[in-house]
């Protein structure tokens, strides 16, 4: 298992990412996106993570309206995505997220899911063309049910799923469920607390989530694979400190949890 964290894109990608490296994190969970990091200097970022033996996974810009019903549209997410899927591969991530997308003429609103569906069979294509898994990010409704993540596996060949634990606190089916019935699909996590009520990315322990519960439900699959600690904070001396506690209260659980069947 290896812990990451996420570059702020309003801060110097090279600059927090050496950061990262001396606090010891065992990869970048790298965001493309404005204002700081849209563009990404491969040869200038490759020779950071070098030095701290770091690795990337790759995460994409949430506002792309990739399924939007105009072809043009998806035609130019595509092409945006399929940038970003050049640098992540440049940099050796195996890995893409992708958000669902929720733009689309009020009067379609109930076809969100088919327009996803259709917009994403593309875009898996393509990253695979890269060597990348495109996972699926849960989110708010209709995204955050099992039964809908589970559809869209079955009509996009290749989607695999991102299972944000935050965004599940929140939503109509959490952590356990996903885990549960979706386990097999899971291929990059996201760790960030709230109250169950928005997407606050607090620190782990400060929240509602069960982070017991959460580890169990991770270790009861098998999975072992990479973890991001989606923790936001503006005050960098704090963010610090709030990262170092969140992975010693995962790492912690981690090595304490003895494995049990469901």
């Amino acid at each position: 298992m290896k812990i990451g964290v996420m570059n702020n894109p309003a801060n110097s990608v090279y600059d927090e990412i050496a950061a990262f490296g001396e606090a010891r994190f065992d990869f970048v969970d790298l965001t493309i996106e404005g204002p700081a990091a849209m563009e990404i200097e491969v040869a200038k970022l490759q020779p950071i993570l070098d030095r701290y033996g770091m690795s990337v996974t790759g995460h994409t810009d949430p506002c792309l309206p990739y399924a939007y019903p105009i072809q043009g549209v998806r035609e130019a997410c595509l092409k945006e995505l399929e940038r970003c899927a050049g640098i992540f591969s440049a940099l050796g991530a195996g890995v893409m997220n992708i958000h669902p997308s929720y733009f689309c003429p009020p009067a379609m609103r109930n076809n969100i899911v088919d327009l996803n569906i259709e917009a994403l069979i593309p875009i898996v294509k393509m990253a695979a063309a890269y060597g990348l898994t495109a996972v699926f990010e849960n989110f708010k409704a209709p995204f955050d049910r099992v039964s809908t993540i589970e559809m869209m596996m079955d009509e996009v060949p290749g989607l695999a799923l991102h299972l944000d634990f935050g965004h599940a606190n929140f939503g109509k089916d959490n952590h356990y469920v996903f885990c549960k019935k979706l386990g097999h699909c899971i291929r990059h996590v996201h760790f960030s607390d709230n109250r169950g009520r928005d997407d606050n990315h607090m620190p782990l322990g400060v929240g509602s989530i069960n982070w017991k519960n959460a580890v169990k439900s991770l270790k009861t699959i098998g999975y072992d694979e990479t973890i991001t600690l989606e923790v936001f904070c503006d005050d960098a001396a704090m963010f610090f400190k709030y990262l170092d506690l969140s992975r010693r209260l995962v790492l912690d659980l981690w090595s304490g949890y003895e494995i049990e069947k469901y």
